[in-house]
């Protein structure tokens, strides 16, 4: 097995043995899928002690949309690497239908900024892989793996190469192999931070049409305040180092959220009370790097 195929394995070896209908949370759960409390993170750098998150707690319902914003260094990417189970050494708990993460969960599934497909792998064989490693069937692995293709919009691209395709649609293949692992949860860092604006928006809506039809639970880290209030339910907003919870805003908007609601003056007024938390934050930000630029400037 190639490097990149078997570290993808390692992530995908809790991968649940009996199918899940389509990663939709139980309807019947009343209390929420996924609880974090009272996270603390430290790191060890050269200039002392960082702490990247302190003291967040969040809990998020079976199929809500959560989005994730804050200014850069403020812990957003070190909160889901903990949620999705690949950093230890914190202080606190994520549990996920009561059950506590250790370590990477069968029921969460991640998309990173970065596309992940693998080069050597048509479209249809990327999305069948973590079915592979479930061992499950060919023939069952290649069915769903069609469905999700669908799902995603790329049906007639089954047989082409990620070289051939372009970045939006690569993302869509990392896309829709995280959704064939049917995880209850879906965590996305930034997932469209390298594709232009029109795609951008366009993923948006593929994104939340998924959601919507899944009923999959959702969490999105991103820095475009537009596209969290297009997209969530509810809208963390996070401080600057160390990461807190400043704000939870609850978007009352009706979906589907179409081009009459972006452009309402309801939606407006959502971004802009976010963006209002949002400066004090980036300010900060701002402040600090051009410090510590100055620092480094006087220790060479």
């Amino acid at each position: 097995m190639v490097a990149e195929e078997a570290s993808v394995a390692m992530a995908l070896a809790a991968a649940p043995s009996e199918r899940v209908d389509g990663g939709r949370p139980n309807a019947q759960s009343s209390g929420p899928i996924l609880v974090v409390d009272d996270l603390i993170k430290r790191f060890d750098t050269r200039e002392g002690v960082l702490t990247a998150i302190d003291h967040v707690s969040l809990s998020v319902a079976p199929g809500e949309f959560v989005g994730v914003i804050g200014p850069s260094g403020c812990g957003k990417s070190t909160l889901f690497n903990i949620i999705g189970g690949l950093l230890d050494g914190y202080e606190g708990t994520v549990r996920v239908a009561g059950e506590r993460v250790r370590g990477p969960h069968a029921a969460i599934g991640m998309i990173f900024q970065e596309e992940s497909t693998f080069p050597w792998r048509n479209v249809i064989d990327n999305v069948a892989f973590p079915l592979e490693i479930a061992g499950r069937p060919k023939r069952e692995r290649y069915e769903r793996a069609r469905h999700f293709v669908r799902l995603v919009g790329l049906d007639g691209f089954e047989r082409r190469y990620p070289a051939e395709l372009s970045g939006g649609m690569r993302q869509r293949v990392s896309m829709a192999r995280t959704l064939a692992a049917q995880p209850k949860i879906l965590l996305m860092d930034e997932p469209f931070a390298a594709l232009d604006e029109q795609t951008r928006l366009l993923l948006g809506d593929k994104v939340l049409q998924i959601q919507q039809q899944l009923k999959q639970t959702s969490l999105l880290i991103t820095h475009n305040i537009t596209e969290a209030v297009q997209l969530s339910d509810r809208v963390l907003v996070m401080t600057y180092r160390p990461g807190r919870v400043k704000r939870i805003v609850d978007i009352k908007l009706p979906r589907p959220r179409s081009s009459e609601i972006v452009s309402s003056e309801a939606f407006g007024r959502y971004v802009a009370q976010i963006w209002n938390d949002l400066r004090e934050e980036a300010s900060r930000g701002l402040s600090d790097e051009e410090a510590r630029t100055l620092r480094e400037g006087e220790d060479r």
